[in-house]
């Protein structure tokens, strides 16, 4: 796929912070000159496209009293699909990824306090019969990660 001017300043943007604001997409359409239905239109097309997989917000679940934690687990390969079915039930599973590694299911929980974490490895572990390995935050990073378009 090929990406125009407007699309790359489009991507360029949606990687800032969204105005607060009752048409989020209307400012920023108007800063970019275009109206607000190419906008969605070329968000939508270039999501379709895989251009971009996901779009939404990112919330700091710790300063809103939950927790974070990433998990791991070793399945055996015949299970995995069943398994990751079991997991990703979960609305707490915020990502899910298969690795070539003993440990070839890593998967982040984001709970709505620092008790479901255990709560919901737990559940996990007793729906899968499989251990759920959990490495806490310990310290946190702010990298400021763009890609530009």
């Amino acid at each position: 796929m090929n990406l125009d001017a407007t699309d790359r300043a489009i991507l360029n943007r949606m990687q800032d912070d969204l105005p607060l604001t009752t048409h989020p997409y209307a400012a920023i359409a108007a800063e970019l000159g275009i109206s607000e239905s190419e906008l969605l239109n070329r968000l939508t097309r270039m999501k379709d496209e895989r251009v971009i997989t996901r779009f939404g917000p990112f919330f700091d679940a710790a300063a809103m009293g939950g927790a974070f934690c990433l998990c791991a687990m070793a399945v055996p390969p015949g299970n995995f699909e069943t398994v990751l079915t079991k997991v990703n039930a979960h609305a707490e599973v915020a990502h899910n990824y298969e690795r070539t590694h003993r440990l070839n299911m890593w998967f982040v929980l984001a709970t709505e306090t620092p008790e479901g974490i255990e709560a919901t490895a737990d559940a996990i572990e007793r729906e899968t019969g499989i251990e759920v390995l959990r490495f806490p935050k310990l310290q946190e990073f702010f990298i400021g990660f763009r890609v530009a378009a």
